[in-house]
């Protein structure tokens, strides 16, 4: 039962078919039998989620159905504040942080009955690498391959059947390089539309939360339960909640998908491009409007993306780096070095160009739904390849639209039909539904 999609479990969940009880206690043997090989969780919270099952088959037998969340097992990405149990953010200078208080996306799913099995284990605050003290998680399909970026614990934990589905983050592919490396669904949502509040900051503009499932359905009611209006987050928007899983039901027929040849498959491996096509090839046999566009330049775009991230992580730090360098990685410091070596002029230009990319890439879409890209350039890479900084997986194709604030999303695309291959989907903010 621990590869059934949320949407399939939260039926047997509500006939009761299956009991919240009994399926925790399958999901966490579970978890203690495949944990010693995988290493995606940093903790289980094994106590909270039987009571938390337990409530949830009290309420369920009383007709007290919540929604699809109902007794359904999730866990958490370790950036995001549980005051049930330590938030590290996969750092040393944060090992022994307990909150005291949950992040706005934990209560709303906690609220809408989920149960909550533990944090999984992130990159050190969400950056490349993991801190050096950090036995990093290992990808299902073959521990030598590449888990992907800093919500790995949330990517390696879902495709492994050990969680229904995951919170993660995505400041430059973090949700999105993760999911298309262990063949699961991630979404990266507008920014803003999910509140930021108790979540570990990476850099603040560019950060993202979002779901990581089995499916575009489980995604769309996991972003259901987490979107809103947040008092707590001035940046979360006040757009009005979508009926995004009746919006991911419907057919994609009269879509109207843009395909960037060129930056689609310009220095792109040729497996990818192929498996594009054929993505491309399903959506128009399904009856959507495919044709070829043109694209923003996006190089001077992509090169922007170091300077804010960088400056903004640097800023996130200020109160520990360089003061407390000694407890940081290579990688982060290095990051955060180049962030404060920066200089206004240099963040001047970075800003311009990101506003420039942005106007062009939204006036893209006056006239489509979705511009379909590859997620990744390369075929997934071994987490050795990975060591080598300059063979790490390139950001290019999720870097530049990373920049577009509330113009553009993504999703790796286990679309419709689980067409699973490494690719995503940008969308304008308001068709958020059409994803």
């Amino acid at each position: 039962m621990h590869y059934l999609t949320l949407s399939e479990l939260s039926v047997l969940l509500r006939t009761k078919a299956i009991s919240p009880v009994e399926l925790v206690k399958h999901m966490l043997g579970r978890i203690d039998a495949l944990e010693p090989r995988l290493e995606s969780y940093v903790t289980i919270t094994a106590e909270r989620a039987l009571e938390q099952a337990e409530r949830a088959e009290r309420e369920i037998g009383s007709g007290q159905w919540r929604g699809h969340l109902h007794g359904v097992p999730l866990a958490y990405k370790d950036i995001f504040y549980t005051d049930f149990a330590l938030t590290t953010a996969g750092t040393a200078i944060h090992k022994s942080f307990q909150p005291t208080y949950s992040a706005t996306a934990v209560r709303r799913l906690e609220a809408a009955g989920a149960v909550s099995l533990g944090k999984l284990k992130t990159t050190e605050q969400a950056w490349t690498e993991h801190h050096p003290a950090v036995a990093a998680p290992k990808n299902p399909w073959g521990a030598e391959l590449y888990a992907g970026a800093s919500s790995s614990g949330s990517g390696v934990a879902t495709a492994a059947g050990l969680t229904f589905g995951a919170l993660g983050s995505d400041t430059g592919g973090s949700i999105r390089f993760p999911s298309a490396v262990n063949g699961v669904t991630g979404l990266k949502p507008t920014w803003g539309r999910v509140s930021r509040h108790g979540v570990f900051e990476l850099a603040a503009s560019l950060d993202h939360v979002g779901p990581m499932a089995r499916s575009a359905i489980d995604c769309a009611i996991m972003l259901g339960a987490i979107a809103g209006a947040d008092p707590a987050d001035p940046t979360a928007v006040l757009n009005p909640i979508e009926d995004y899983e009746a919006a991911a039901l419907r057919s994609v027929a009269g879509m109207r998908i843009g395909l960037p040849r060129g930056y689609a498959t310009e220095g792109v491996d040729p497996g990818i491009v192929a498996v594009w096509q054929a993505a491309a090839k399903v959506f128009e046999d399904l009856g959507a409007i495919v044709e070829e566009i043109s694209f923003p330049e996006w190089r001077k775009a992509a090169s922007t993306w170091p300077i804010l991230c960088s400056s903004e992580t640097a800023l996130t730090h200020a109160a520990t780096y360089p003061s407390k360098s000694e407890s940081y990685g290579t990688a982060l410091s290095a990051l955060i070095d180049l962030g404060r070596s920066s200089t206004a002029m240099d963040l001047a230009a970075a800003h311009q160009a990101r506003l420039e990319f942005s106007s062009r890439l939204r006036a893209r879409f006056d006239n489509l739904d979705v511009i379909l890209v590859p997620a990744t350039i390369w075929p997934t890479p071994t987490a050795a390849a990975t060591a080598d900084s300059s063979s790490k997986v390139s950001p290019r194709g999720s870097a530049p639209l990373h920049l577009c604030l509330r113009q553009q999303r993504q999703s790796n695309a286990d679309f419709a039909r689980r067409l699973r291959w490494w690719g995503h989907s940008n969308g304008n903010s308001t068709h958020r539904r059409t994803l």
